[in-house]
C-alpha cells in the first residue's frame, strides 16, 4: 500500500517530466535560423542552401567583385547574376562561387550583364538547407536545397517555349582551364580550374535534369560554336533550352577529383529528382545538429539600440545600462534564440567536406588521395577558429574534430607543413601564427585520441621551426625584429602561445627536454613589451621603436594595434600581471582600454569593426580580452562587458555581426559566451565563467550525457552573478573545468541586478600562468637618433628588477666577461653595440643596435623600415 501511494503522488511528477520533454522535443530549431544574419555590414555570409559542413554551398551571387562581396552575396543587392555551388562564409577574401546556373527565358544570352536579373526582398527566403528567390526579368521561381556534395535546383518557369538555363564556367575569378561537355539530353558535365586566392583549384561537376532539353549551345568567348558537343577554354558557357517545361530540377554533384567523382556523389547522394524529399532531409540534418545545444528563455538587457551597420560603439564603463525608451513590443527571448541558433548555423557551414563519397580528394601536393575511415576537410580559417570554433566543436562534434586533426595531418604530409589557412588544395598562407597546433593540442589535453600524437608533434616542432614569415628572427632574436618581418609585434606574440601549446603537448607525452625548450620559448612575449609604457611595442636597432601612440593602426601589428594585442598572452595572465606591477594595475589597464576614444590612428583598415572603447570585437584578438577581468579583485566586469558586447554588437538583422564571420569565430564566441563560459587559451582545461543569458541552456554531449545550464534571476538590467551551484552543490570558482561539462551535470547560475562584491570576493580566480623555466628578458638601448654628426650616448636598461647588462662594441656577442653596463655609453664613431641581461647566470638573447655616423652636410636621418613579406591578411 505504501508503494502505491508514493507511485500515486509521483504520478503527477513523472507525467510534467513526460510533457517537458516532449515540448522539448517538437521545437523545431531551424525555425529560429535567420541565414540573412550576417548578409550585411561586413559579416560576408551567404543565404543559400548547404548542408553542415557540407562540400556545396548553393546560393545566389549578385555581387562579382570587392570586399564586401567575398561570399558573393550583400544584403542590400537587387540584382542577381545567377546560383553557384560554392560559396565562403565570412571571409575577408573572395573566391569560390564556382559552376553558376542561371534560368533565364527567351533568346539565350550568355553576357553576364544581359543574363543577370533583378529580385526583390519580399520574395527572398531562407532557412537552413533551403533558398529561393523571383527573378523578376523572367518570372521564374528559383528554389535551392542541398545535400553534402549536391546542389538541387528547381526552376518554375512561365509558359514559354524557350525556357533556358545558363551555365557560365567563366563567372568570377580568374579561369586557368575549363571544358564542357552534353552527353545526352539530360545530362552535362565539365570542369573549372581557377586562380583567386586559392591559387590553383580545381572543381568538377556532372548535372542531370529532369526534363529532356529540346537544344543546347556551348560557346567560348561569348561566341557559340555550331554542332559542339564538348569545349574546352578559360571563357566556357553553354545554354540548354527546354520547350514549356513548367518546373525543371537539376541536380548537380561536385568533385576536386573528377567528373567521374562528381557523377557518383550525384548518384549516391540525389538517386531522383524529389526536391521536397532534399529539402527535408537537409531540414532534418539540421534540426539533429543545432538540438546538441538546447536553449530556453532569455530576458532582455536594458541597452541602447545598435543604429550604424559598423558597430562602432565607445564609452566607458559607466556609459552603459540605462533603460532605454521602446516605441514597440519585442519577443525579446525569441530574437535571442534567433542570435543563438543562427550563430550555432553559422558554426557549422566550415570547414567543409572536401572528399568523394569513396574517399578520394586533391591533396595539397594536386595529386588525388583517399580518406581511409575518415572524411577529410578543407576551408580552416585557423587564425580566427582556433580561439572558440574549434573548442566549440570539441564539445559536440568529437568524430568532426577527430578528422579535422587527420586532415591537418594529411595536408603536413601532402604538402609539407602543417595547415595555415587551407583553401580547397592550396595553402593560402593567410594570416599569422600556426593555429593548428592549439587545435590539436586542446582537443589531446581533453582526451581525443585516433590520432598518431608522435607524429602530430613533430609535424608541429617542424612547422614553428622552418625560416619562414620571421620565425627565424624570433628563434634566434627571442622575438620578431621589426627590421626583420612586417606584422612583428603580433607575430611575436602568436608565436610564443603556440610554443607553449607545443609545451604541454611535450608534457602529455613527457618529453622534458622539449617541454623545457617550448616553454621557455612561450614567454617570448615579454622581449615585446615595454614595461615602461604598459604596452606591447615595437622593436628595432637594439630598442623600442618610435614615435610610439598606441593606437596607431601600422605594419607591426596584424589588424590591429598596441591596445588590443597588449593583452595577448593568455598563456600567462598571471605573468603580464606582474609585468604590469599587480592584478590593480590590470584592472585599470582594461577600464582605459574600455573606456578609450575608438578612434584608431595610422593606417586605415575595414576590419577594425565592433569597437567599445579600444577593444574590437570584430577581430578576433580582442575575443578574450573581457575575461581578464577575473583576473583581478572586481570579476563583476567581465560579466558586465560580455553582455555589453553580447547585446550591442550582435542583433538578428542582416547587419547583425559586427565583423567578418570568418568561418564560424564570430558566431563561436556568440554561442560560448551566451552558455556562461569560455576558453581563453585552448589548451588549458579551464573555461572562464562569465554569465549566462538563458534561462536554461542543454548541452547534449556525445557520450549521452547532458550538462544542463539554469539561469535564475534574468531580467532586464540583471547580469551580476550572485551564486553557483554544480550538481546542488556550492560553486566558489570562477572557472569551469572540461571534465565539469564533459561529465554532465547541473550548474545553476543566480543573477542579480548589482555586482555581488563580498561573494567575488571569496571565489576561486583562475590561474594562467608559466612558471617553468623562466626566461631573462632581453634588454634594449635608448637613443636619440640612430645616426648622428656629433657624439652621442646610448643608455642600456631592462624591463625586468635585479638583472646585469654586459655589452660589446667591437661586433662580438657579449657574454658574463663582457663588459659590464653601469652608466651611458658615449659614441662619436659608427659602433655596433651588443648586449646581454644576466640573472642567476642566466642569459637574455643578444640584443644588437647599430649606431651610424654620417657627414654633417647629409640631413637624412635614417628612417625605420620593416620588410614586406608575401603574406596575406584578411
Amino acid at each position: 500500500m505504501k508503494y502505491s501511494k508514493r507511485i500515486i503522488l509521483l504520478l503527477p511528477l513523472f507525467f510534467m517530466l513526460i510533457k517537458e520533454a516532449s515540448a522539448q522535443r517538437k521545437v523545431d530549431y531551424t525555425k529560429l535560423v535567420d541565414p540573412f544574419i550576417g548578409t550585411g555590414g561586413h559579416g560576408h555570409t551567404y543565404p543559400g542552401a548547404v548542408v553542415p559542413f557540407g562540400m556545396v554551398q548553393l546560393s545566389p551571387d549578385t555581387r562579382l567583385e570587392g570586399w564586401d562581396g567575398s561570399s558573393g552575396y550583400y544584403a542590400t543587392d537587387s540584382l542577381v547574376y545567377g546560383f553557384s555551388h560554392t560559396h565562403l562564409s565570412g571571409t575577408g577574401v573572395p573566391d569560390y562561387c564556382d559552376i553558376l546556373f542561371m534560368p533565364t527565358t527567351g533568346k539565350p544570352q550568355l553576357n553576364n550583364k544581359d543574363y543577370r536579373s533583378p529580385f526583390q526582398k519580399k520574395n527572398e527566403d531562407a532557412s537552413p538547407g533551403y533558398y529561393t528567390t523571383v527573378l523578376d526579368k523572367y518570372q521564374i521561381t528559383a528554389e535551392l536545397t542541398a545535400t553534402t556534395r549536391v546542389g538541387i535546383h528547381r526552376y518554375s518557369f512561365p509558359s514559354t517555349k524557350e525556357a533556358n538555363i545558363i551555365i557560365d564556367l567563366q563567372h568570377r575569378d580568374k579561369v586557368l582551364d575549363s571544358w564542357i561537355e552534353v552527353v545526352n539530353d539530360h545530362e552535362v558535365r565539365g570542369f573549372r580550374r581557377s586562380s583567386s586566392w586559392a591559387k590553383d583549384q580545381s572543381v568538377y561537376f556532372y548535372a542531370k535534369f529532369s526534363k529532356p532539353f529540346k537544344t543546347d549551345g556551348i560557346a567560348s568567348d561569348d561566341q557559340l560554336k555550331e554542332g559542339e558537343k564538348k569545349l574546352q577554354g578559360k571563357n566556357i558557357k553553354m545554354y540548354m533550352q527546354f520547350d514549356n517545361p513548367g518546373e525543371v530540377i537539376a541536380k548537380v554533384g561536385i568533385s576536386s577529383v573528377s567528373a567521374e567523382g562528381a557523377l557518383k556523389n550525384l548518384d549516391a547522394e540525389v538517386p531522383d529528382f524529389d526536391f521536397k524529399k532534399v529539402m527535408r532531409a537537409a531540414k532534418d540534418t539540421w534540426q539533429k545538429e543545432l538540438a546538441k545545444i538546447q536553449v530556453e528563455g532569455g530576458a532582455p538587457v536594458a541597452m541602447p539600440v545598435p543604429q550604424s551597420s559598423n558597430m562602432n560603439y565607445g564609452g566607458g564603463f559607466g556609459g552603459y545600462g540605462r533603460p532605454q525608451p521602446r516605441t514597440k513590443t519585442v519577443d525579446y527571448a525569441r530574437q535571442k534564440q534567433t542570435i543563438f541558433y543562427t550563430a550555432l548555423y553559422h558554426c557549422m557551414l566550415a570547414p567543409n567536406i572536401y572528399n568523394d563519397v569513396d574517399g578520394q580528394y586533391r591533396g595539397m601536393d594536386q595529386q588525388i588521395h583517399k580518406a581511409e575511415g575518415y572524411n577529410y576537410y578543407t576551408v580552416f580559417s585557423l587564425w580566427d577558429t582556433y580561439r572558440a570554433e574549434h573548442p566549440l566543436l570539441l564539445l559536440i562534434d568529437k568524430k568532426r574534430s577527430l578528422d579535422f586533426i587527420k586532415s591537418f595531418m594529411a595536408m603536413n604530409e601532402q604538402g609539407g607543413l602543417l595547415p595555415i589557412w587551407p583553401l580547397a588544395s592550396n595553402e593560402t598562407y593567410c594570416m599569422i601564427g600556426n593555429h593548428s597546433i592549439p587545435v590539436i593540442v586542446d582537443a589531446y589535453a581533453k582526451g581525443l585520441r585516433g590520432f598518431d600524437a608522435e607524429k602530430a608533434f613533430k609535424m608541429m616542432k617542424d612547422a614553428v621551426n622552418r625560416n619562414q614569415f620571421g620565425l627565424d628572427s624570433y628563434r634566434k632574436n627571442g622575438l620578431v625584429l621589426a627590421e626583420d618581418e612586417n606584422e612583428s609585434v603580433s607575430k611575436t606574440l602568436e608565436y610564443a602561445y603556440d610554443d607553449w601549446c607545443i609545451a604541454q603537448m611535450a608534457k602529455m607525452l613527457k618529453k622534458d627536454q622539449d617541454y623545457a625548450e617550448y616553454i621557455q620559448r612561450a614567454q617570448y612575449w615579454k622581449n615585446v613589451y615595454n614595461k615602461q609604457t604598459g604596452y606591447v611595442q615595437t622593436r628595432a636597432n637594439g630598442g623600442w621603436l618610435s614615435p610610439f601612440k598606441p593606437s596607431d593602426i601600422d605594419n607591426n601589428f596584424t589588424e590591429g594595434n598596441a591596445w588590443q594585442f597588449s593583452f595577448f598572452m593568455p598563456q600567462d595572465v598571471n605573468g603580464l600581471i606582474s609585468m604590469l606591477g599587480g592584478k590593480e594595475n590590470l584592472e585599470n589597464k582594461l577600464d582605459a582600454l574600455f573606456a578609450a576614444s575608438s578612434v584608431m590612428t595610422g593606417r586605415s583598415l575595414p576590419d577594425i569593426t565592433g569597437t567599445i572603447g579600444q577593444y574590437v570585437h570584430g577581430n578576433e584578438p580582442s575575443h578574450h580580452i573581457a575575461y581578464l577581468y577575473n583576473f583581478t579583485d572586481d570579476p563583476y566586469k567581465t560579466q558586465y562587458y560580455l553582455n555589453k558586447i553580447m547585446n550591442m554588437l550582435y542583433k538578428a538583422a542582416p547587419d547583425g555581426l559586427a565583423g567578418n564571420e570568418d568561418c564560424g569565430q564570430m558566431s563561436a564566441w556568440y554561442v560560448m559566451n551566451a552558455l556562461g563560459f569560455y576558453n581563453i587559451a585552448p589548451g588549458q582545461n579551464n573555461f572562464q565563467i562569465g554569465i549566462p543569458i538563458f534561462d536554461k541552456a542543454t548541452i547534449n554531449l556525445e557520450n549521452g550525457k547532458k550538462f544542463t545550464i539554469s539561469s535564475s534571476g534574468n531580467a532586464t538590467n540583471s547580469y551580476y552573478l550572485q551564486g553557483m551551484q554544480l550538481n546542488k552543490k556550492p560553486y566558489n570558482k570562477l572557472f569551469l573545468s572540461y571534465e565539469n561539462i564533459e561529465n554532465g551535470g547541473d550548474w545553476d547560475v543566480f543573477i542579480g541586478r548589482l555586482p555581488n562584491k563580498l561573494y567575488m570576493e571569496d571565489l576561486e580566480k583562475p590561474v594562467s600562468a608559466i612558471t617553468d623555466n623562466l626566461i631573462v628578458v632581453n634588454p634594449y638601448l635608448t637613443a636619440s637618433t640612430k645616426t648622428f654628426t656629433k657624439p652621442i650616448t646610448v643608455t642600456a636598461n631592462s624591463v625586468q628588477d635585479s638583472v646585469q647588462i654586459y655589452y660589446t662594441l667591437d661586433g662580438s656577442t657579449p657574454n658574463l666577461q663582457s663588459k659590464v653596463y653601469t652608466s651611458p655609453i658615449s659614441i662619436s664613431n659608427t659602433t655596433t653595440i651588443k648586449i646581454i641581461a644576466a640573472k642567476n647566470s642566466m642569459l637574455s638573447k643578444v640584443v644588437t643596435g647599430t649606431f651610424t655616423k654620417i657627414k654633417e652636410d647629409v640631413k637624412a636621418d635614417v628612417p625605420h623600415k620593416t620588410a614586406l613579406t608575401s603574406q596575406t591578411v584578411n
